[in-house]
């Protein structure tokens, strides 16, 4: 019962902290694309004009609300600091900081259930979690001196390196993790990089310049350039990280043997999307972006889609029982026809209704996954189609195959479903 209390703690735990990281994200997400789109859509002063003559860079005026909005860009700073200056950095931080809690809470925590596959690495949960927190600690120290290097001094080039460098993290984590860990952990990585870059890089610089205009000083406009630059990789960064936030719900990319190559291909789309809708703002349509990004989801789409499912044969030999974990019944496999429906429901009861049932015996589990429970023969035929795709199609459950089902389990569930799962 203790166990099952924290287990259900943990459950709120997590329903209200990613509750919060999706208001503050949305804070985040939405600050950063309008004044990305600001910046594009201004418009320079007349020469000569009262506004030129102020400093400012551009002007733009807005409705929304019921209200007319005129926001200004300063060259560099304007002559006097206001009484109130706001800053746009808690929405940054809550956002990362309520992400690393999901991180603890969802797989660090469970480590042995959510981040490792057997079959991909043979690790303890120390050691995935140790490879969980490296990833973000080596994201941003390679992306930051990348930033800091002559290379960043070309931001095309650098694009493609980072680009480059995000794939390579996602193949080395698709080797060492679970896929659903490997995935979370590259989105966790670029966010350490989006936050790292508000944090050290866009604030410091901005309090520099406003501690400047304070000692009477002329600013120095370096420290705006260097966080405008940063300013940018993270609106380019938010399309794939979003996708990665809701990637956990679509097994087909995860678990695929290339589900690596799969997120790269995603992660493009992502960036060639977003680069059309910034061009956009400053007043250029290029619509082979969007095509070349579109062209990508489709190309993938097409790549993994599923494909027909061996099934076993009935054949007159002697039974055989499949080697089973210590500890689990053997399950008589040759023993019955190949779509055998109680045969399926024993495979059932043990690979899967351990986490899927009103009270889940796996532990970790409070309650079923997605709310899938499958304890009864109703609810295995309610579900079947469920089952057939995430089980023998996509072999993404049971998650990290924690209960070692087997191929020819797999096999025996997919007979009798193309049978009529009856």
């Amino acid at each position: 019962m203790d166990a099952m209390l924290v287990s259900y703690g943990l459950e709120w735990l997590n329903l209200l902290v990613r509750w919060l990281h999706l208001i503050t994200g949305i804070a985040w997400i939405g600050a950063s694309f309008y004044f990305v789109w600001l910046d594009n859509s201004i418009r320079p002063p007349k020469p000569g004009s009262d506004l030129a003559k102020k400093g400012v860079a551009g002007e733009l005026w807005a409705v929304h609300g019921g209200g007319f909005y005129n926001p200004q860009k300063y060259l560099v700073a304007p002559a006097e600091l206001p009484e109130e200056l706001h800053w746009f950095k808690w929405e940054a931080y809550a956002t990362w900081l309520s992400g690393f809690a999901m991180l603890f809470i969802v797989y660090y925590f469970n480590a042995s259930a959510m981040m490792i596959n057997k079959d991909v690495a043979d690790l303890s949960s120390w050691q995935a979690i140790g490879v969980g927190l490296g990833t973000l600690v080596v994201g941003w120290t390679v992306y930051d001196l990348l930033c800091r290097s002559p290379l960043g001094k070309r931001d095309g080039l650098l694009g493609i390196v980072m680009y480059l460098f995000i794939v390579a993290a996602a193949y080395v984590l698709s080797h060492l993790l679970s896929g659903r860990a490997a995935y979370i952990h590259v989105g966790a990585m670029i966010g350490t990089m989006m936050v790292g870059n508000v944090l050290m890089v866009i604030i410091p610089g901005q309090r520099k310049l406003v501690e400047a205009m304070r000692q009477g000083k002329s600013p120095d406009p370096i420290y705006g350039k260097k966080a405008k630059q940063r300013s940018v990789h993270n609106n380019y960064f938010t399309l794939p990280v979003l996708f990665i936030m809701i990637s956990n719900h679509y097994a087909m990319t995860y678990s695929h043997p290339y589900g690596w190559l799969i997120l790269a291909a995603i992660i493009a789309a992502g960036a060639l999307i977003r680069h059309f809708f910034n061009l956009r703002h400053a007043g250029r349509v290029s619509l082979g972006f969007p095509a070349a990004g579109v062209a990508l989801l489709l190309a993938v789409a097409v790549a993994i889609a599923p494909r027909p499912v061996a099934t076993p044969t009935a054949v007159a030999v002697a039974p055989t029982v499949d080697a089973a974990p210590a500890g689990t019944a053997a399950i008589n496999v040759a023993a019955a026809p190949a779509a055998d429906f109680s045969r399926v429901q024993r495979i059932i009861a043990q690979r899967c209704a351990t986490c899927h049932s009103a009270q889940p015996t796996q532990p970790g589990f409070a309650t079923a996954p997605a709310g899938v429970m499958l304890q009864t023969p109703e609810l295995v035929r309610q579900h079947a189609a469920k089952i057939y795709q995430q089980a023998v199609q996509l072999k993404a459950m049971p998650i990290g195959n924690l209960t070692h089902i087997t191929d020819d389990e797999r096999a025996a569930i997919g007979a009798w479903y193309e049978a009529g799962a009856m």
